[in-house]
């Protein structure tokens, strides 16, 4: 379902391209991203440490084993976030679905804050610049470990486009098999391609994710729904 989403969502872009007869501009990636987070030591030690003994009960092949060789682990975050345009953030844990809205079994629990004088109506038009800008700032600070005049205005195609190659240079280091250059921060472009008529598949020797196994646009189970909700 998060592939068939991602697939939907592009071709809706993809198409409103074509009727403003930009489609030669700008591409679908222009307007919406997705990454994920990611470490990796950049050296091979000299004296790596032995794995654990609950890795070292594992075969050479199995995920433990080819992460520890690795030296690398995408990062899981279960709490949610989002950002709208500088002047609003929404934190919590909260999951919109059947199972946390039944009130017996998932305890959900999320937060919105905005600053009244920092908007963009209030600003006139420029953007706002108070503490929710300078979380978001402060949070591309960490996870690209950079800072460039472009993220001041992150709706522009410019620091789109420039998020997005940073992300792939990420993941080109994070997916080879040689330990090289280290990552620039934690962030990583989704391994996905995406054309301009909106067509979405994995890139090109990353069909499964590295060492931990499954695919990257996912596969069809028999399972029922009511077994996943």
């Amino acid at each position: 379902w998060q592939f068939n989403t991602m697939q939907m969502m592009y071709e809706i872009i993809s198409n409103a391209l074509m009727e403003a007869g930009l489609d030669d501009e700008f591409e679908p990636q222009d307007y919406l991203n997705f990454y994920c987070l990611g470490s990796r030591d950049s050296e091979v030690w000299a004296h790596p440490p032995p794995p654990p003994p609950h890795v070292r009960s594992y075969g050479g092949s199995s995920p433990q084993a080819l992460t520890q060789k690795n030296r690398r682990f995408m990062i899981y975050v279960h709490s949610k976030g989002m950002i709208v345009d500088d002047e609003y953030v929404l934190l919590g844990s909260a999951n919109i679905n059947q199972r946390s809205l039944e009130g017996t079994r998932d305890t959900e629990i999320a937060m919105g804050g905005y600053q009244p004088h920092y908007t963009w109506a209030n600003d006139g038009g420029s953007p706002p610049q108070g503490q929710i800008y300078g979380y978001r700032m402060s949070l591309w600070a960490e996870h690209m470990r950079s800072y460039e005049e472009c993220f001041e205005r992150p709706e522009s195609v410019e620091c789109t486009r420039r998020v997005r190659s940073i992300g792939e240079v990420n993941w080109e280091r994070f997916g080879s098999e040689e330990m090289g250059k280290p990552l620039i921060g934690h962030l990583l472009k989704y391994p996905v391609a995406v054309d301009g008529t909106g067509k979405v598949k994995p890139l090109p020797g990353y069909e499964t994710f590295p060492d931990m196994g499954g695919r990257v646009v996912g596969s069809f189970t028999g399972i029922q729904e009511n077994l996943t909700i």
